[in-house]
């Protein structure tokens, strides 16, 4: 398991490295993304194994990296959104500045960092076997990982539940469940619904975040009225789901 560990480890480095690239060359408009993602991979491998040498480290980096680029990917989202929806003056705007967004970001401290201490860790999980700080390993991520499921289960269950906490929640689920896939417990319908409820609660979350932009950004206010509607049936969406999540992970 150590082995898979380290190699999952430098797979994620070498993912970064690519997204680096790519950033740099401003020819990729997926390259934020898959940035994103990976870095929410690496967290994910990472939170069952707090507590060992050097992920307190590696975790703090990646959260650098998420807060550098959150806002950056709202505004790419929203841009493809105003572009597909006949507002292609508000969207070269926001456009024109992820052009200069996508080399400071493969340019930052932040990402330096991180490269630089993942880079390193795998020395750091061989120096913790040798050590014999790993033993019972396999173990010690099955009882984070269903940690993570209870506290989904209590917040599904929760009549005032937050959306933005759950979403939160499914995420750290769902990719910690693709992070150590040889330790899932689920039955077979839970996983894709734990992907549709991230999905419903996304396009919820979406709406959210740009009517509150459109609150301080003037251009966005023709489009209001349709994000109101929208956010709405994304609620309703978002609800009937997580009661199927429900259902299928806990109930089955």
């Amino acid at each position: 398991m150590i082995d898979r560990l380290v190699a999952h480890v430098l797979g994620l480095e070498v993912r970064l490295l690519a997204c680096q690239a790519r950033l740099g060359a401003r020819t990729d408009p997926e390259a934020l993304h898959d940035l994103r993602t990976t870095v929410r991979r690496l967290r994910s491998l990472l939170r069952p194994l707090r507590g060992l040498p050097g992920v307190e480290q590696l975790e703090t980096a990646a959260s650098g990296v998420g807060g550098l680029t959150t806002p950056l990917r709202d505004r790419e989202v929203l841009a493809a959104y105003l572009l597909q929806h006949e507002q292609p003056e508000a969207a070269q705007r926001r456009m024109a500045q992820m052009a200069e967004a996508y080399p400071a970001v493969a340019n930052s401290t932040e990402l330096a960092h991180l490269l630089m201490i993942l880079d390193a860790f795998p020395r750091f999980l061989r120096a913790a076997q040798r050590q014999g700080l790993l033993k019972g390993l396999r173990k010690r991520i099955e009882k984070r990982l269903g940690k993570q499921w209870k506290k989904l289960d209590e917040a599904l269950h929760d009549p005032a539940h937050d959306r933005h906490r759950l979403r939160l929640l499914i995420k750290r689920v769902r990719y910690g469940i693709e992070a150590y896939p040889e330790l899932d417990r689920l039955p077979k319908e839970a996983f894709p619904r734990l992907k549709a409820a991230q999905g419903a609660l996304g396009d919820w979350h979406d709406c959210f975040q740009w009517l509150a932009m459109a609150e301080r950004e003037a251009d966005l206010q023709p489009c209001v009225a349709v994000w109101k509607t929208t956010m709405a049936k994304a609620e309703q969406r978002a609800d009937r789901v997580l009661d199927k999540l429900d259902k299928a992970r806990f109930k089955s």
